[in-house]
């Protein structure tokens, strides 16, 4: 159900300590801030919560979306091609990464990626063909949209994720043993 808000109404109410959440985007000059609302069945207000894997499937629409053979084509004639593995460092050191990926968690891309930060990585260049993976194809969509949003102009995603290059029986490196992170116990 939608009310028409003037924009100082919409304010006011993101304002209001009451309201846990809000959504709030820019489009050109003008910040936007909807509330939406359901109904539960004791007739409370609650904030509806957006499906977290409806999120990327709707953005993959405005990205690059890479398949293995793409990639592997790519990781073939391009020398200079960034590739980003952004999973946790646990699943990277129990499970390997993409030969000659560089790993930056998820947590930390932006301030890998941005000249302004203190944690800065050189290898960031906003024109460098920077491809991005995580485990299924979630997470990378996320950070092409954050890379895209932050001036980056030739970034994809691997569409099927770390696990699907392992269900192809693509080269894998083990990093385990280089890694000053360990390997987490194997349960008896």
């Amino acid at each position: 159900v939608f009310e028409h808000k003037t924009f100082n109404q919409l304010v006011g109410q993101a304002r209001d300590r009451r309201i846990a959440n809000c959504k709030a985007w820019q489009s050109g000059e003008v910040s936007v801030t909807v509330i939406m609302f359901k109904k539960s069945v004791r007739g409370n207000i609650r904030m509806t919560i957006e499906d977290i894997f409806a999120v990327p499937t709707a953005m993959k629409a405005d990205i690059e979306n890479l398949s293995i053979d793409d990639l592997k084509s790519e990781m073939a004639t391009n020398p200079d091609l960034l590739l980003i593995d952004i999973r946790e460092v646990q699943e990277l050191i129990d499970l390997g990464t993409i030969p000659t990926a560089k790993h930056c968690a998820r947590g930390m891309l932006e301030f890998w990626a941005s000249p302004a930060s203190p944690y800065y990585r050189k290898y960031f260049q906003e024109d460098r063909r920077t491809v991005v993976f995580c485990a299924g194809g979630g997470r990378s969509v996320l950070a092409v949209k954050s890379l895209q949003s932050m001036g980056f102009s030739d970034v994809a995603h691997l569409e099927a994720g770390f696990s699907g290059w392992q269900k192809e029986g693509e080269k894998v490196e083990d990093v385990s043993k280089t890694s000053k992170w360990m390997r987490k116990p194997q349960s008896a």
